[in-house]
């Protein structure tokens, strides 16, 4: 595709597709993608698009039937033909792609009726991408795989060939909508909304054949910033007339326009408080408008004091989201989607799930995950959080038999990864995120582990078994081996300030942001018991509570994240919390060291550029693992003055 590096639709992947006789039944715009996708590949491979006669594949819209979801369909093989029959053309756009994943399988022997439906209505990438390039943040806020696909130089690109390529990408893995623009919306980005929406809609017309809806950020402040107002206060009538109209623009310009995304009263932008409303107030505020056409405001619930006096013990920006919003259940309009962060902070490597997630039954409610790797190695470092968004979407916030996380949660959104680099995610493995993340927004209980084996099939069709095996090598583990050499047993937050980029271990301590460990000569860890911290572990039912209370029952994984520990308390491994952090740093290293050394030997079964890309930085990998293995163990060895017990250096 015009030297777009195809990730996990390369050619060879559509060679069992391309090489058949389809017959395709139905109308519309995303049929007619199909149909594109399936006439290029026939092209390519020999087959035929054929309109009567003998078929190896049907592909069928049927339309609405009850009870059958628009993106729903089902795959079944009998007598020699493969059929597929979806109640929508979403489901038929999937359905395609789902005979690609299958592959040779998909025309072989019989396999009984499957269906296939998502388990989520909405699967979203928020894009924190700026049209002008900010001063401090650059053009995309936390990316780190170049510019932006969608704006360049004040406005939005010429050329869409990638923000095309990008949509079909996503389609393939279940997405079903992007916000291409930043939750902090700074004066360019804020008149999108008006005057720019044609921009906006330039885009969407490049997402929408491949059943792409598109969102936007906006400012709470618009009518002031935007409209000339004196105030945005939700319940004034005046503000309420400026959005109905401001909505309507829209809709004009993009009939099938997603909705809105929303950070307000968090980091300085603006919001409800100002005004002395609610959140809900606010949030209902933009419902309202975007109701009438069928549009959603995703408000975030990333609110907290980031003032915070570091020496006030009480506060604890964990229990904030809760406290903000746990007291208005029920009060939010059913078009306004509390977007709430996996976890109580900030997407470090290790976190409890939120206990919002648990405490808003009557409020629908979106689960927001960061695929962008911002506390995670940056795209510099390999991280596949497969593993750790299954054991988010797996989590019971009651405790027992109660409802996942992934069964309860209507929506999922991720912060995209995705730039203008050649390979789309900087570190060409990081692509693994980003279709990991389709998947398990489309079945929140599938197996990490198989959805890296559809990644991995697709992606290197025909892979030689070494290279499978390498690629597992390198990435089955991966998150953990960050876990082991950057931030100990859910301490967090041991980064540099500002860019979030290898280690300061204090570098947040005395700081406005709420972010701390609380390590002296004796301890290390934040209280958060209710017995005697900060009562956060109260915020979760009381199965979680009284679990996470206790240093006893506490795990281990989570310990310093909850409680003040002893650096002589002992582990469930039986080591003590010290020693604990000595070994896990010398064992990420060797763990990225060897990583590195499997990468290096798969040289020859992958395709050069790639390949050297990824050595390239496997060696920064390796050297930001020495880095933060010797400060942190540097640091703990001279607050506990406890020497290590394998007498292994330590400065």
């Amino acid at each position: 595709m015009n030297g777009i590096d195809p990730c996990w639709l390369p050619p060879e992947a559509f060679r069992p597709l391309g090489a058949r006789r389809t017959l395709i039944r139905g109308s519309g715009r995303l049929v007619d993608t199909v149909r594109r996708e399936v006439s290029d590949a026939c092209v390519r491979f020999g087959g035929e698009v054929v309109h009567d006669g003998a078929y190896d594949l049907l592909l069928e819209v049927t339309g609405s039937e009850p009870g059958v979801g628009e993106e729903e369909f089902t795959i079944d093989r009998d007598g020699g033909t493969t059929t597929v029959i979806a109640g929508g053309e979403r489901g038929l756009l999937y359905g395609l792609f789902q005979v690609v994943r299958l592959g040779e399988k998909a025309f072989s022997g019989a396999f009984p009726r499957e269906t296939h439906r998502p388990a989520t209505t909405l699967r979203m990438l928020d894009h924190w991408d700026n049209v002008a390039v900010h001063p401090v943040m650059g053009q995309v806020e936390r990316g780190y795989a170049g510019g932006s696909l969608f704006w360049r130089d004040g406005r939005a690109r010429e050329d869409f060939a990638r923000v095309r390529a990008y949509a079909r990408l996503l389609a393939a893995c279940g997405i079903n909508a992007v916000c291409v623009n930043n939750v902090n919306v700074h004066a360019v980005e804020a008149r999108l909304l008006t005057d720019r929406i044609g921009d906006v809609a330039a885009i969407a017309a490049e997402l929408r054949p491949y059943g792409i809806r598109t969102h936007l950020s906006v400012t709470f402040a618009a009518p002031v910033v935007l409209g000339g107002l004196s105030t945005a206060d939700p319940l004034q009538e005046a503000v309420r007339e400026w959005w109905a109209g401001a909505v309507r623009g829209v809709f004009e310009a993009i009939p099938d326009f997603g909705g809105f995304v929303v950070k307000a009263d968090s980091e300085g932008q603006p919001g409800p408080f100002t005004y002395g409303r609610s959140h809900a107030d606010g949030a209902n505020l933009l419902a309202g408008a975007l109701a009438p056409y069928g549009g959603t405001v995703h408000w975030r619930a990333f609110v907290y004091d980031h003032r915070q006096d570091w020496r006030d013990r009480t506060t604890d920006r964990a229990r904030a989201a809760y406290d903000h919003f746990a007291p208005l259940d029920g009060e939010f309009a059913g078009n306004a989607v509390l977007q709430v962060k996996h976890g109580p902070m900030d997407f470090q490597v290790r976190e409890p799930v939120s206990p919002v997630l648990g405490a808003l039954p009557h409020t629908r409610l979106a689960v927001e995950v960061q695929a962008t790797q911002e506390y995670t190695g940056q795209q510099r470092h390999v991280c596949w959080l497969g593993p750790m968004w299954s054991e988010l979407l797996r989590f019971r916030p009651e405790g027992g038999t109660g409802p996942s996380v992934g069964e309860s949660a209507r929506d999922l959104v991720a912060v995209s990864n995705v730039g203008d680099d050649p390979f789309w995610t900087g570190h060409p493995l990081a692509q693994a995120n980003l279709y990991t993340f389709g998947r398990l927004a489309w079945r929140p209980d599938a197996d990490p582990d198989r959805v890296l084996d559809e990644w991995i099939g697709l992606t290197f069709p025909g892979a030689p078994e070494g290279l499978v095996e390498g690629l597992h090598a390198v990435l089955d583990g991966s998150w953990r081996t960050y876990e082991k050499y950057t931030a100990p047993l859910g301490v967090g937050f041991m980064v540099q300030p500002g860019h979030h980029y290898g280690p300061s271990v204090d570098g947040y301590e005395y700081s406005p942001w709420g972010t701390y460990h609380f390590a002296d000569r004796d301890g290390v860890g934040v209280d958060r018991s209710a017995a005697t911290g900060t009562g956060y572990a109260a915020q979760y039912a009381k199965a979680w509570a009284e679990v996470y209370e206790s240093v006893a029952s506490c795990p281990d994984e989570l310990l310093l994240f909850f409680h003040h520990v002893p650096y002589g308390h002992v582990l469930r491994s039986g080591k003590t919390v010290i020693q604990h952090i000595y070994d896990t740093r010398f064992e990420g290293v060797e763990e990225a060291e060897e990583a590195r050394r499997v990468w290096a030997g798969l040289d020859g079964l992958v395709e050069p550029a790639r390949h050297g890309r990824v050595a390239e930085l496997f060696e920064e990998q390796v050297r930001g693992a020495r880095e933060w293995r010797d400060q942190l163990n540097s640091y703990f060895l001279r607050k506990s003055g406890v020497p290590d017990a394998h007498g292994r250096i330590i400065y």
